[in-house]
């Protein structure tokens, strides 16, 4: 009878730290996440499901073009591109991005402008974004979807505070033939 109980007490000692170890890999490493809509097509689908590192941002910011994963509202988080970084000035004019007045090549949506009968990006400043700024704001970046005519982002939400980052995107798992890094 007392070697059953020691199986049982082992049993739950497992469990609660196996319990443990998930809970702080999913807080402070990474969390799966699933893509909700077309924004970011051709680069991520509706329902492509990957890893997003929280890690690398406790030891940096988010580069340019990094893919990131965002605190839009208290209850829904959004994936989108960083195109601007803190101090950057952005205009796109006539499906050329400028950043401090150089042109900026975007290959992660090249051939989405060469199929394009018009402007795939809307022309802008920083100045016709919420915020009405000459630049990105210290603690903030500038994000773009690269579905650029059906994207929710900073051209509509404004500036991104840094510390609203959940994570970069890292890894697609599924579905199984996109499995790889995003790029």
């Amino acid at each position: 009878m007392a070697k059953k109980k020691v199986d049982w007490v082992d049993w739950i000692k497992t469990i609660i730290i196996t319990g443990l170890i998930v809970i702080l890999f999913r807080m402070f490493i990474a969390v799966p996440i699933i893509v909700d809509g077309p924004s970011m097509l051709p680069t991520l689908e509706n329902k492509d499901r990957m890893i997003v590192n929280k890690i690398g941002l406790m030891f940096g910011e988010p580069d340019r073009f990094d893919v990131v994963v965002f605190h839009a509202t208290t209850r829904k988080d959004y994936i989108k591109r960083v195109i601007g970084l803190p101090g950057d000035s952005i205009v796109y004019k006539d499906d050329q991005l400028y950043i401090n007045g150089q042109p900026v090549e975007e290959p992660f949506i090249e051939e989405e402008i060469a199929n394009e009968q018009s402007n795939y990006t809307t022309n802008f400043s920083l100045r016709d974004i919420p915020g009405n700024a000459e630049e990105v704001p210290e603690g903030h970046v500038f994000v773009l979807g690269d579905n650029r005519p059906n994207s929710t982002d900073s051209r509509h939400l404004g500036f991104i505070p840094i510390d609203q980052v959940v994570g970069i995107a890292g890894v697609t798992y599924w579905p199984i033939d996109k499995i790889g890094f995003v790029e």
